[in-house]
This record gives C-alpha cells, structure tokens and sequence, in this order.
C-alpha cells in the first residue's frame, strides 16, 4: 500500500523532492497542501497519513512558525532529512538566457541567487509564491520569454530545460525537515529504526540561571545539544519556550536526563524521539 505525505507546496517542490529521497525505494503518494496549517489540518483528518515540513534553513534560520504548529499539532516527529537546496534556471524547451526576459520564483529563492540574476540585468524579477509553482506556471501557460529558478526536479517534472544549474550564491544551503505522523500510527515508524535524538519542548520560569541549570544537567548525562530555539510566550512577558534537539548513545542516560530536569521546566513535552540524519 503507497504511503500518502503531505506537503507544502505543489508537485516539484522541494517537500515533494524530499519525501521521495527519505522514502526512496518506497511507493509514496505526495499530497499539496497551500500552506503549512494546511497541511496540519489534513493530518489531522486522516491519521494514516504522514507529512513533512521544513524545519530550518542555513542560511534563512529556523522556521519559527513550524515550531509553533508542530507544539500545537500533537504530531509526532518519527524521523529528519537534510537535504542540499539547489536552485536551477529553467525555461520552456527551445530558449537560451539570452531570451530570457522576466524571471519568476519565490522571494527567498531569488534572494538567494541575486548574484547571478545580477549578472543578467535584462531579466525583470518577479516574485511568486512558490518555486515549483513557478514552473508549473510556465510549463501550462507556455510562457516564452520567462524562465523559473527553482529545483532541477521541479523543471523536469514540468517539461523544462535546464539553463543554468546550481546558480544560489551560497553553495552550503541546506534544510532540515521533519516527517511526522499521527501519535496512534508513529511507533509503527520509529520500532524500523534506531532512535538516537529527540526533539523536546519545555517553559522555563523567569529566574536567573534556570536555562543554565538545564543544560548543566543535559550535559551531566552527556547529552549532546545539536539546537536550542526559543519563542516568547504570548501574554506572560519575559517567559519563552524552548524547543532543544539532543543527540544520544544511551537511551538509558537520556532517560535519567529528562527525569532530571522535569522538576525545573514546565508544560514539557516529547515532540519526537528518531534516528538522526545521516546526511
């Protein structure tokens, strides 16, 4: 039976390039989703599905709303992919960049290739809301004259040719995502593979050296702290909530550390314990 994943973003997106290359050698069946509460809302209609969200950029951050709705979701985080991000010109088949008049794509994409859409003055920049959706756009309006940056799978899948490859200025661009499930399916997930990280969530109260006494403590166990975000919390002024990713060797020790620090933190909460990305 094909496993059905949601994600943001139309077919050719970099979720959809991402869910193939996590479940490769798996028959899956990509769902679009609009938005991220989107994709949040048709996971929790069907707890047979799974998704996968973005989680944070290397050179854009974290994605802090992701944050917030994987808390608020009750999903489960049963496994990570990082994946390089590289962007490609595409365009209808037939033309060369000397055609190439208006280039449309998502703000941060073009962002992250300024320098080279620098070097072809000509070209109008237009932004849209969405890098695949861009070549789609293209590809079905037969649009002469405009080319895409986006994925090299998305223009693929869409019937373009390929300009000019790998063309972001920054060549270390990477992002995390983060495949979840519903609670009652996620153990049917985590029990393939050897779980080595977690992903926790937790308040503190507004008190000198609390966060430091935390991670004392993770350190004791030898914990190893990969990230640590925080986020104010609405309507209690200087209280934040902290979202810490931690690697292990020994889940018995993990365990003792997050027994340790319960009585220092409040409103905690697993998001997820999984195997770590190897890539």
């Amino acid at each position: 039976m094909d496993l059905r994943i949601a994600i943001q973003g139309v077919a050719g997106c970099f979720h959809d390039e991402a869910a193939h290359e996590y479940f490769a050698g798996r028959e899956i069946t990509t769902v679009p989703c609009e938005t991220f509460p989107a994709m949040m809302d048709v996971l929790r209609g069907d707890a047979s599905m799974l998704g996968i969200m973005a989680i944070e950029n290397t050179i854009a951050g974290s994605l802090l709303q992701n944050h917030e709705l994987l808390r608020q979701s009750n999903l489960k985080v049963i496994g990570e992919f990082r994946k390089y991000i590289s962007h490609s010109l595409v365009a209808l088949p037939g033309q060369s960049i000397d055609d190439i008049v208006e280039v449309n794509s998502h703000p941060m994409a073009l962002l992250q290739c300024e320098q080279f859409l620098m070097k072809h003055p000509r070209m109008k920049i237009v932004e849209t809301n969405d890098t695949a959706g861009s070549a789609q756009m293209i590809a079905e309006g037969k649009l002469v004259g405009h080319a895409a940056v986006c994925g090299k799978y998305a223009g693929e899948l869409y019937g373009l040719e390929i300009l000019a490859e790998d063309i972001q200025t920054n060549k270390r661009n990477f992002t995390r995502f983060l495949i979840v499930a519903d609670p009652s399916t996620a153990h049917e997930f985590v029990c393939e593979m050897k779980p080595n990280k977690a992903s926790l969530e937790f308040t503190l109260p507004h008190s000198q050296g609390s966060l430091s006494a935390v991670l004392t403590i993770f350190s004791f166990y030898g914990m190893n702290l990969t990230k640590i975000q925080s986020l104010p919390i609405l309507g209690r002024e200087w209280e934040y909530r902290f979202y810490v990713d931690l690697t292990y060797n020994d889940y018995t020790r993990y365990s003792q550390s997050i027994n340790a620090v319960k009585p220092l933190i409040s409103d905690f909460k697993i998001l997820g314990e999984y195997e770590e990305s190897k890539q």
